[in-house]
């Protein structure tokens, strides 16, 4: 790994390129730091502080969010925005001629996507603004200057970000807003396993060191193992082989060649996980800027209790029955990461414009004839996989919620960080290991 590292320094293209990325990433950082004018400092920390259901969020802005900084909205209003952008992609036949036109299609679908972004951006920025007027955490109170203000920035950090992304793809080493978003979880993890030291590994006053080894060891092992895990469950496929019939075209014979159809086991990525945690984060976060917050006990509402049941870190709470079954929450939770893995696939994977494919070059799978039954058969393998990826994305997502509650491990990183953080590391080391083949370097994939 290493050595790989020194040839793709010494490569002058591939150098330029991480530098401009590292350059990206440190203004990412430093704007990550940058306070918004006219917002109550003080005031928005305090208020945070008090928030035990924001982890996820926080997370993927880099801890933007809770300080309020410029790029406070982050990439995530252009995430959404390219979900929206691929959902509509599917029902509105336009979009879907434009996605099959080629280089072309694809531009103009990325500039709709960008109008998109901004959109949303302005959306979510007037929102906050407003709600922290009314809060009291805008110097000078809720006026329409300091509105206006907040929504300015917040979008214009929100979109330079959109745009550095598309920079970092163009003239950095690739993947530019998975990068940024990479690097604002990877931010958050110091301050992470500094409170999972706190809290489990340091030595209490009794000197008990044997626990301390203990957890550190378990700590170590259950990340180890899931890192595993999700790099089997990246890589998995599979491979469905594809036989083409032989053909005569002028003079010459051509076919009869063998192709196979790959299909990941995890098909839908991580985009179940963020869909089903933010179905049910989403009415919290709104819940929350109107001083409405989870709670339970007597005095404690309808709402309030419906909220505690959606918040992640009431589950798993074994002190009292009265705090666990709260943990319904979870099995909702899951049944919708499980809906969301085969919808999402669904939408993206369709069987039936495959079979016509193979149809049409004269393809066929083994053993199947060409048609419905191609459709019914590739429907079938789908099925299964979509199960199999949809429990393995269910471990990965819940293992972290279980630790958080049994234990009170209250940090921001979860499985789904872990996947993002994965995923985005093995892609950007198979884009690098591809240019780095082109100048016939060994690269990471075979060392």
């Amino acid at each position: 790994m290493l050595q790989t590292i020194r040839n793709a320094w010494k490569i002058k293209d591939i150098r330029k390129k991480l530098i401009y990325t590292f350059i990206a990433l440190v203004i990412v950082r430093i704007g990550c730091q940058l306070p918004i004018p006219g917002v109550n400092g003080d005031a928005i920390k305090q208020f945070f502080s008090q928030q035990t259901n924001l982890g996820f969020f926080d997370a993927l802005t880099g801890g933007s969010f809770t300080t309020m900084s410029i790029f406070a909205l982050n990439i995530t209003p252009y995430i959404t925005s390219s979900i929206i952008m691929q959902l509509l992609t599917i029902a509105i036949p336009k979009l879907e001629e434009m996605q099959k036109d080629g280089e072309d299609g694809r531009k103009k679908i990325a500039e709709y996507t960008r109008y998109v972004t901004v959109a949303l951006a302005v959306i979510e920025s007037v929102a906050m603004a407003i709600g922290f007027g009314n809060s009291g955490y805008l110097d000078g109170g809720l006026t329409f200057t300091g509105v206006v203000m907040v929504a300015v920035s917040l979008t214009a950090g929100s979109a330079f970000l959109m745009w550095l992304g598309e920079r970092i793809t163009e003239k950095g080493v690739g993947n530019g807003i998975s990068i940024i978003l990479l690097i604002n979880i990877i931010s958050r993890i110091p301050s992470d396993m500094s409170t999972l030291y706190k809290k489990f590994v340091d030595v209490d006053s009794s000197g008990n060191v044997v626990n301390s080894i203990l957890a550190a060891a378990i700590i170590l092992a259950v990340i180890v193992a899931m890192v595993v895990f999700i790099i089997f469950l990246q890589d998995g496929e599979r491979k469905i082989p594809v036989q083409y019939a032989k053909k005569v075209q002028g003079r010459k014979m051509v076919g009869g060649q063998t192709s196979s159809i790959p299909l990941k086991v995890n098909t839908a990525g991580v985009i179940p996980v963020i869909f089903a945690g933010s179905l049910l984060q989403f009415p919290i976060i709104i819940a929350s800027l109107f001083g409405t917050n989870p709670a339970s006990g007597a005095g404690a509402s309808l709402g309030q209790k419906i909220l505690k049941i959606m918040n992640q870190q009431a589950w798993c709470n074994f002190t009292s029955f009265g705090e666990f079954k709260y943990t319904l929450g979870l099995v909702i939770y899951i049944a919708l990461l499980i809906f969301f893995a085969y919808f999402y696939t669904s939408i993206t994977f369709n069987p039936i414009e495959i079979s016509n494919n193979m149809k049409k070059q004269g393809g066929f799978i083994p053993g199947i004839r060409p048609g419905k039954p191609t459709t019914d058969y590739l429907t079938k393998v789908l099925n299964n996989i979509i199960f199999i990826g949809a429990i393995s994305l269910t471990i990965v997502a819940v293992v972290p919620i279980f630790f958080s509650g049994a234990f009170d491990a209250n940090v921001s990183f979860s499985g789904t960080s872990l996947i993002i953080i994965v995923g985005v590391v093995l892609e950007t080391m198979k884009q690098i290991e591809s240019q780095m083949l082109v100048r016939h370097y060994k690269g990471f994939l075979n060392d």
